[in-house]
Formats: C-alpha cells, sequence, structure tokens
C-alpha cells in the first residue's frame, strides 16, 4: 500500500514562543552564525513553507530558538487509499456491450 507523506513548517510558531515576532529580528542573529540571508529572503522562509533548505540554515535556526528540527518541521504520514476508476478495471459483460452500440438511423420520406 502506498503512502502520502508530508510536512509542515512551524517556524513561526516557535518563534513567537520564544518571544521573535518579526522576521528582521532574526537576520542578524543567522548572521552571528554566519549565514548571511537578507531580510526578504528571512521573510519568505518565515511566511512560508520552502521547499528546499539548507542544513546549516535550519541548524542555525534550530541553535537561535533552542529547538530540535522535529520541533520545527512536523511530519505527516497517512495510507493513501486506493484509486478505482468508474468501471473498477473490469470489462464490461457481453449482455451490456450490444445494448451500447448504436443503431442504424431509419430515414422516412416526407409524404
Amino acid at each position: 500500500m502506498k503512502r502520502k507523506v508530508g510536512y509542515s513548517w512551524r517556524l513561526r510558531e516557535v518563534m513567537a514562543s520564544r518571544g521573535i515576532f518579526t522576521a528582521t529580528q532574526l537576520v542578524p542573529l543567522l548572521a552571528d552564525r554566519g549565514i548571511d540571508l537578507s531580510a526578504s529572503q528571512v521573510h519568505r522562509l518565515v511566511s512560508g513553507i520552502p521547499e528546499r533548505l539548507s542544513l546549516q540554515v535550519l541548524s542555525a535556526f534550530c541553535d537561535i530558538l533552542g529547538c530540535t528540527p522535529a520541533e520545527l518541521v512536523a511530519t505527516t504520514a497517512e495510507n493513501a487509499g486506493v484509486r478505482r476508476t468508474a468501471t473498477d478495471d473490469r470489462p464490461a459483460p457481453p449482455s451490456t456491450v450490444a445494448k451500447l452500440r448504436p443503431r442504424p438511423a431509419r430515414i422516412l420520406d416526407d409524404k
């Protein structure tokens, strides 16, 4: 059975619990740890969900906020249901195939 995995980015929540409420407060703290990101780049990390993130930046966030990566990235996994088609992938029985064929048209004269 296939599994569907996902994650949620909780940086903003962890920041708020530590008393950091703006992305601009993180810029100098990241610079102290050798991470040079602009204010707009940090804002995108705080307000959005990153698809890619370097481990250096992740570890800097963990050091600044005093947390673990598991607190910043909450993962989810669930079983993906089996997709079924309308016909359930079985061929139609022969008796119903004849009903699906079109009948020839009869043309009547206008009298």
